[in-house]
């Protein structure tokens, strides 16, 4: 079954406001109806996303779709400190550690930390960690 696009083919998707996607158009961004969460995406939009991308035989697509979707319970502010931790050099190994921690214990991104765990592994590895002083 083609489910993608999903805006063509899933009526109820939404957007992070709730906003049906439907209703976001051109003529409510022009009249100021429109909000910065109706234009985010809904982290159950990107679930259906990653399982399309199962179906259709890409898992590192999926992956990185549910890794977003658990991203999305993550407050902009946090998440760009994240990435900026994220950068070769820039965070320890018990730096990244406690980040995986965090979005495992704070946002249930458990998905999301294993994945900062494995990068702290390699940034080790490749000697890619901030040398504490």
């Amino acid at each position: 079954m083609n489910r993608y696009p999903l805006a063509e083919h899933d009526p109820d998707l939404r957007a992070a406001s709730g906003r049906r996607f439907a209703d976001i158009t051109y003529e409510a961004a022009i009249s100021g109806e429109l909000t910065d969460a109706d234009l985010r995406i809904h982290a159950e939009t990107l679930r259906k996303q990653a399982e399309i991308a199962e179906s259709a035989g890409n898992p590192q697509m999926a992956a990185n779709m549910r890794r977003a979707a658990e991203l999305t319970a993550v407050p902009d502010e946090e998440l760009l400190k994240m990435y900026d931790l994220l950068r070769p050099e820039r965070a320890t190994y018990a730096q990244l550690i406690a980040l995986a921690e965090r979005l495992e214990g704070v946002y249930a991104a458990a998905e999301t930390g294993r994945f900062v765990r494995e990068a702290a592994q390699v940034y080790r590895e490749r000697g890619l960690l901030r040398q504490e002083a």
